[in-house]
């Protein structure tokens, strides 16, 4: 069969191939549900004003707070994890790319070959000569210089798919860094804000012991006097013990809370520098929510779901091309010869080829279906992923809202609370010395006292979480 029969024959097959492998599966239609409701609250409220736009910067204006969120942007390891990622989804994209070109290349080799005498190629090379009286040699060497390039077509737009499917995984990691970015500020502001309330706490508990071995002291003088019993002297030494062991489990905390600052700073134990002074004064930051679509454009992570999405939906294309015939084009051009000396012997030694090759799968389909089904699972998935992105975003929002304004309101409460426990300390011990009151109601009054004002500190601090949290839940951060 002559060489052109050959190509005939292979075309031919291959066109039958590619008839066969034409018949390709469906991919399950599914359309991403991007709705949000028009409002956060039942209010109706259109204004598009939204704190998502505020840079970090501007919204934290605590100067100490800004410097642990610069050190803790430089050196968290998470977020150095995460550029690393950044890089190597960059990386993929050149990588599709490149098999959008011509894959060049140059060779060089060198051989000998023995072959039996009573061969058909042995025989033939005993009868040739290569020039007049001079047969060829034996063994024969084989001397190869040349440069040779493949190229895959892209008839079916599969390489161009896999390429804008790769950036589009790109983009998500750049989302995800956002997010990252975004949560790792609101890490560290609540932490920041939790380490304050632990400092005025344990000024409170100070204060309170104080207060109650003060206390202490005039019920043992009531002893002496024969006022009230030993009892009342253990109770009240009891309640001081208590106190000052709930001095040193908040040392403790305060510990915790300064290390885990620390980590997230990418450093090692040290004194976090702050303001202890005037937390209970602090006025949390009045945010704008915007409207709920705003969320679209605004949350890291709903875009990098979107891209995850968009990449996907690519992902199943491209696993349905599989089954379209490929056409790839090889060539070659060098020089060839069993000698160094005629190696450079133009054009003797020139050798060149030119194939071109039509190839579909036949037979054997059951991985190409494997690989399509997979990515039209994985499709779904991130269709559903997205949804689930989209919605968790506004209930957040949403959730914190809600928190925001009730907080609001207990604190108010508790504010009133404590000024009227303040009042009844000195009420108690007053009706106390007269003997119009024992000494339990002027123990339950010191303990009440000291819970509202730990309970109050501890309403700020969750006020001003909530804040950052609503910046972050918003999309801010970030920019």
């Amino acid at each position: 069969m002559t060489n052109r029969r050959k190509i005939q024959w292979v075309i031919a097959f291959s066109l039958s191939a590619a008839v066969t492998g034409c018949k390709v599966p469906k991919a399950t239609q599914i359309q991403e549900n991007k709705f949000v409701p028009q409002q956060f609250t039942d209010v109706d409220k259109s204004d598009t004003t939204n704190s998502a736009s505020v840079k970090w910067r501007e919204f934290f204006t605590d100067p100490n707070l800004v410097v642990l969120i610069d050190t803790a942007l430089k050196n968290n390891q998470e977020l150095n994890v995460t550029l690393q990622e950044l890089a190597i989804a960059k990386n993929d994209i050149l990588l599709r790319k490149g098999a959008l070109k011509p894959t060049v290349g140059l060779r060089a080799g060198g051989g000998v070959e023995k072959v039996g005498r009573y061969t058909s190629q042995g025989a033939g090379d005993a009868s040739t000569e290569i020039a007049p009286g001079k047969e060829m040699p034996d063994p024969l060497g084989d001397l190869t210089i040349g440069a040779y390039a493949s190229w895959e077509i892209d008839v079916w737009k599969k390489l161009k798919d896999s390429e804008q499917a790769a950036l589009n995984r790109y983009l998500a990691t750049v989302e995800g860094k956002n997010f990252v970015l975004s949560s790792l500020i609101a890490e560290v502001a609540r932490s920041y804000y939790e380490l304050l309330a632990l400092d005025n706490q344990l000024t409170i508990i100070k204060q309170n012991i104080e207060l109650q071995d003060n206390a202490l002291e005039v019920i043992r003088l009531q002893k002496q006097a024969a006022r009230v019993t030993e009892l009342a002297v253990q109770k009240f030494e009891a309640e001081v013990l208590k106190t000052k062991g709930m001095e040193f489990e908040t040392r403790q905390q305060i510990k915790e809370t300064e290390n885990r600052i620390n980590f997230l700073l990418g450093r090692f134990p040290q004194e976090i520098k702050r303001d202890k002074s005037n937390f209970v004064d602090l006025i949390p930051a009045k945010v704008q929510t915007g409207i709920p679509s705003q969320l679209l454009s605004n949350r890291p992570d709903i875009r990098e779901a979107e891209y995850e999405l968009a990449a996907a939906k690519l992902d199943v294309q491209i696993a349905r091309k599989e089954f379209y015939p490929s056409l790839e084009i090889s060539a070659a051009l060098g020089l060839q010869a069993f000698k160094p000396s005629y190696l450079f012997k133009m054009p003797e030694s020139v050798l060149y080829n030119l194939i071109g090759e039509l190839a579909a799968p036949l037979i054997n389909k059951n991985g190409l279906k494997a690989e399509f089904n997979t990515a039209n699972a994985k499709q779904i998935q991130a269709v559903y992923n997205y949804e689930k992105t989209i919605l968790n975003a506004y209930l957040e929002v949403s959730t914190q809202l809600s928190n925001i304004e009730n907080l609001g309101r207990s604190y108010d409460f508790k504010t009133k609370e404590v000024e009227v426990l303040n009042n009844s300390v000195s009420v108690s011990n007053d009706l106390f010395k007269s003997a119009r009151a024992d000494y339990m109601e002027v123990l339950m009054t010191q303990r009440d006292v000291l819970d509202s004002k730990l309970e109050l500190i501890e309403t700020k601090k969750q006020q001003l979480n909530a804040v950052v949290n609503i910046y972050k839940d918003l999309g801010g951060g970030w920019k």
